[in-house]
Parts: structure tokens; C-alpha cells; sequence
């Protein structure tokens, strides 16, 4: 059974099988806007409650998962600073390539609406660039 000749066909066949499920799953249509973070490592959360508003590369404001001009953002933003029994932290979802003024913008109708403290969302950073420090040799 050992010796006898490597029957290719099951690992062709296989491979097809993948190869049709790659390409399905490339022309998958997913629905969403895409936000790339910026990526940054060590950077610390926060443990009080709080909203999150979305950026995107148009400048366009998402909350809750819902695009807002910035009339219904501070209303809405309004309503959850009324609502909470504690003061918030804003969190911002803001893609790589949005304008510091943007920022600024979002942060102001923030302080607006109630909310005096404002963090940056990033990715975390996968691999670590940086090389360990030698240990120290004893002689």
C-alpha cells in the first residue's frame, strides 16, 4: 500500500476546491464603509463609559452606525450626555487620512454637547519592530 504510485487527482481536486472558495470569497460584496487606523502600540484605554463617533476619509460622521451631518451628531451626542449618570469619554474612529482640523471639529461639537475628554481609537500594532535588548552577559 506504501510502495505503490501517488495518485495526484485527490490533490488536485482539493486544490480546486480551495482555489473556488478564495474566489467566492473575494467577490463577496460587504457592505460598510472602510476605516484603516492608524496603528500604534502601548497606548492605554479608558474604563469610564463612553460614545464612539466614526471619521471617514470624506469626513463623514457615523453614529451608532448611522451617517449623521453635524446637526444630528451633536443632538444625538446631546442626548447621550443627558442620559448618562456619569461624564463620558468620547471615542474617535478616525481613518489615517482625515484631517487634523477634522479632529478638532469633532472634539468641539463634542465639548458642546457635554463631553470634555476625547481619545484617539488605533490599531494595535501585530508585530513588534523593535528588537529585544541584549541580556546582560556575566563574565
Amino acid at each position: 500500500m506504501l510502495r505503490g504510485q501517488l495518485d495526484a487527482a485527490p490533490f488536485v481536486m482539493v486544490f480546486f476546491l480551495v482555489l473556488i472558495f478564495v474566489l467566492l470569497g473575494t467577490l463577496t460584496y460587504i457592505p460598510g464603509v472602510q476605516v484603516l487606523l492608524p496603528v500604534a502600540a502601548d497606548l492605554p484605554g479608558t474604563d469610564k463609559l463612553s460614545v464612539s463617533v466614526t471619521v471617514d476619509t470624506q469626513g463623514q460622521f457615523y453614529f451608532e452606525n448611522q451617517l449623521m451631518d453635524e446637526a444630528q451628531l451633536s443632538l444625538q451626542l446631546r442626548q447621550r450626555v443627558s442620559s448618562a449618570p456619569e461624564p463620558l469619554t468620547l471615542i474617535i474612529h478616525a481613518d489615517r487620512e482625515v484631517t487634523y482640523e477634522t479632529l478638532v471639529h469633532v472634539t468641539q461639537l463634542a465639548r458642546q454637547a457635554g463631553i470634555y475628554e476625547a481619545l484617539l481609537a488605533t490599531m494595535p500594532r501585530l508585530f513588534s519592530t523593535d528588537s529585544p535588548a541584549p541580556l546582560p552577559v556575566d563574565e
